[in-house]
């Protein structure tokens, strides 16, 4: 996937999870942030960002916040609405005779459903931006919507389906992705229970620049 109008600016505070103050060409102005997680390892004061300007010029806000530059990593995208996109992309290119996004499962929308033949299969996608020490943590913020979705796939394997949880690593050198059991120690308890029932954990890890995002290839955990 790729941005239109993207400049790169300073970033300067987060009043709140939703906006930020940024420097832009001199100028402070509020943008929106498309990621309501913490980023707290990220968004530091006169850090680098990527702002991508927004097509609809009634909006409050003139740009979107969708990337920082972290020392020693690079470019880590935290576009929230990007890990789907690039889903996307790539379960084109993976011969399903059937892709249907946002499919009805249980008491949950799960982010994709596909068919291949006879088989079905279901896949919940989580953007991974947290980086401690060479390894990607997910969340970085609890997220009990994320518990349900893993309960809905531990279900569907035992219902016949073929069931994946894919990590989609929004920034490079992350080959390992595992649960952030001190900041949501049930997220992690319902990950392994899923593993030991049957789904398939991916880390799709991606390639990242200023203004684009793809998946480069993908590890099983």
């Amino acid at each position: 996937m790729q941005y239109q109008k993207v400049k790169e600016a300073r970033f300067c505070s987060r009043p709140n999870r939703f906006v930020a103050k940024i420097l832009v060409d001199g100028t402070e102005e509020t943008v929106h942030v498309k990621n309501t997680g913490r980023c707290r390892e990220l968004l530091l004061p006169d850090s680098r960002v990527i702002l991508a300007e927004s097509d609809h010029p009634n909006r409050k806000t003139r740009y979107d916040l969708i990337a920082v530059y972290k020392e020693a990593l690079g470019w880590v995208n935290i576009d929230s609405q990007a890990p789907n996109r690039v889903v996307a992309e790539w379960l084109a290119g993976q011969n399903y005779t059937y892709i249907k996004p946002e499919y009805r499962y249980g008491d949950s929308r799960i982010d994709f459903y596909m068919e291949r033949g006879e088989e079905k299969y279901l896949m919940e996608v989580k953007g991974c931006t947290l980086e401690i020490d060479g390894i990607g943590y997910f969340p970085d913020a609890p997220t009990e919507r994320g518990v349900k979705h893993l309960k809905e796939l531990t279900r569907a394997v035992e219902q016949g389906y073929h069931a994946t949880a894919a990590f989609v690593v929004q920034m490079e050198g992350i080959e390992e992705v595992r649960a952030n059991v001190q900041m949501h120690p049930a997220f992690g308890e319902a990950l392994e229970e899923a593993r030991k029932i049957g789904v398939q954990v991916l880390a799709l890890c991606c390639k990242v620049t200023p203004d684009t995002l793809a998946v480069d290839h993908v590890r099983v955990l």
